[in-house]
């Protein structure tokens, strides 16, 4: 008899539609392993998904088992030689095997398009996700194809594992453009990623950060992690508090850097009126829908705009780990 195995699965095209369900444990077939689930990380495409967003409706089949950021430990290996490479993470350049602590990098690129081969596989042109275009880690047991899992130390605890593909975006963000060293950054939406982000900022030698975010306990959070200013954009104009703390913007005040996680109009205006002339902008929330720009604005300012599409892989979890 097949052993059976619990799974959190969106099963109606509606708001909401999500239920458990008990389904088959999955079998690795060539280039896959199998994964025994330890922890796994609620994200805001899975928000998303629960609100049936238009991009999803078009892009999944139901039923799909939800869950993409995902830790555990590898517990079967597909058939066929030399389908397991281990040269990520901890494993030291040995094949994958049976007992592996692993994460999960949920983007499965093909390795043969331009992007691939160019260093830019999180841009891949075929990229599949897991719990959106195959099953994914809400679930007892998930598989993976074997090229998307990361080896951790065995000492690793998973609820941090898991947190390492997300935390990836935030270092990506940090590092990318002209990096933080030595920078004033704003961060504006401080859910999860934009925490990480503070944290990634002050450990890799921001000058200064600057938080924003109408939640009082994310802005509780993001001096804690190392924001040396939290503000509150319902109450106070963000852009005005950054040109008190920096100078004016004839005086070439601003940010060095500004990281757009809230993916609203407002903030997105709010992060580009605090930039100072010549400075980065870092686009990583994603607008609902279509922001207008003014491009004569943005000619005045020269800013330098900088998109965050997950990780770079495998650059991004290397530097996330030695983060740790």
């Amino acid at each position: 008899m097949q052993a059976a195995m619990q799974a959190l699965c969106k099963i109606a095209p509606t708001q909401g539609g999500i239920g458990l369900r008990q389904l088959d444990v999955p079998q690795p077939g060539p280039g896959q392993v199998r994964i025994r689930v330890a922890a796994a990380g609620i994200c805001g495409t899975d928000m998303q998904i629960w609100n049936w967003a238009p991009r999803m409706a078009r892009r999944m089949h139901l039923p799909r088992v939800l869950g993409h950021e995902i830790s555990g430990v590898i517990d079967a290996l597909g058939p066929g030689p030399d389908q397991h490479p281990g040269d990520k993470g901890a494993s030291g350049g040995s094949p994958l095997q049976c007992g592996d602590h692993v994460s999960l990098e949920s983007h499965v690129y093909c390795g043969h398009c331009r992007q691939c081969h160019t260093g830019r596989a999180h841009l891949c042109a075929s990229t599949a996700y897991p719990g959106i275009d195959f099953d994914g880690g809400f679930a007892e047991y998930v598989v993976v194809p074997a090229s998307i899992v990361w080896v951790n130390p065995p000492d690793l605890p998973h609820d941090i594992a898991a947190m390492l593909e997300p935390c990836g975006i935030a270092v990506h963000a940090s590092l990318a453009g002209s990096g933080v060293a030595g920078q004033s950054v704003l961060i504006n939406g401080c859910g999860p990623i934009g925490l990480m982000n503070v944290a990634a900022a002050r450990a890799l030698g921001a000058r200064r950060i600057i938080a924003s975010d109408p939640n009082p306990l994310r802005r509780q959070c993001a001096l804690q992690l190392g924001a040396d200013r939290a503000v509150n954009p319902v109450e106070e104009n963000l852009a005005a508090v950054v040109r008190d703390l920096t100078g004016s913007q004839e005086s070439g005040g601003g940010v060095d850097v500004g990281i757009e996680y809230s993916g609203t109009e407002a903030g997105f205006q709010a992060v580009f009126d605090s930039l100072c002339k010549g400075g980065d902008f870092r686009l990583v929330g994603a607008p609902p829908s279509a922001i207008p720009v003014d491009f004569s604005y943005w000619l005045s300012k020269c800013p330098t705009l900088h998109t965050i599409h997950g990780r770079r892989i495998w650059d991004s979890w290397v530097q996330t780990t030695d983060l740790l």
